[in-house]
């Protein structure tokens, strides 16, 4: 299973956030904002190597595969070099915040307990918003399939055509044509059904084997024999392939 980097968007505002509440918390503890700010401009490489490696690689390739073994020795290895870079982090504070004085080191700057257990409630905050994201993403398939299933359950799409309800099955339906504010649906058998009804709303009702592939045309994914970039094929009929749906009908296609 692979953990999946959400929108950038939020890994910035996360960062921001650590970045503006360690500085604050610091700061507030030292007197000093400005040194406060540098000090954990400098650990905050650290910190995030540390979490996207614990995150995104020891995690799903790993803990998440029952790897346990190698899951605790490489998280391990992992605890040693983040601590051993805080270490590196704390010398250059020394020299760059400190003036080369260890009596001029602030609280916190020189302990390298306190900091390793920073650094990894973050690493932790890290991994339960990714688990909170994962339950989120879990909950959406599963009331998208929920949808799909009861799509299913009418086996049938039913439409009004010249003041009669006609019931016409989603296995013999070929394609749907658009005709304005009417539709146009095609079966194998030839037969052609007109009903005056929005191409967009039957999007909404048939089952994920349809597809559109033009504002114009929706095509059952089972009966397409060939296709390109440009074009589907069905029983030796040609449809054309939007431009904005060309690279997800593709996709879908292929799959």
């Amino acid at each position: 299973m692979k953990l999946k980097i959400s929108n950038p968007f939020y890994h910035v505002l996360f960062w921001l956030v650590v970045v503006s509440l360690l500085t604050f918390i610091f700061g507030h503890s030292w007197g000093n904002g400005l040194n406060a700010f540098y000090f954990i401009s400098m650990m905050l490489p650290v910190v995030m190597g540390t979490s996207y490696f614990f995150n995104f690689y020891l995690v799903p390739y790993f803990l998440l595969k029952k790897k346990y073994f190698l899951f605790g020795l490489y998280f391990f290895n992992l605890i040693v070099i983040s601590l051993y870079l805080q270490m590196v982090v704390i010398f250059f504070s020394f020299i760059y915040l400190a003036n080369f004085s260890f009596a001029g080191m602030q609280f916190g700057t020189k302990d390298v307990k306190l900091l390793g257990i920073v650094m990894y409630l973050i690493v932790f905050m890290g991994s339960f918003l990714i688990m909170l994201q994962q339950l989120a993403e879990r909950q959406k398939e599963l009331e998208l399939f929920k949808i799909e299933e009861e799509k299913r359950k009418n086996a049938f799409l039913e439409l009004l055509s010249n003041r009669q309800l006609v019931r016409i099955p989603f296995a013999e339906i070929t394609y749907i044509e658009s005709l304005s504010d009417y539709v146009r649906v095609h079966t194998d058998n030839g037969q052609k059904v007109t009903s005056k009804q929005k191409i967009s709303a039957l999007t909404e009702i048939l089952p994920a084997d349809f597809i559109r592939i033009h504002r114009s045309f929706i095509v059952n994914k089972e009966k397409v024999s060939r296709f390109n970039a440009n074009e589907v094929e069905i029983n030796g009929i040609e449809l054309n392939i939007g431009r904005t749906y060309k690279k997800e009908v593709v996709s879908l296609l292929k799959a």
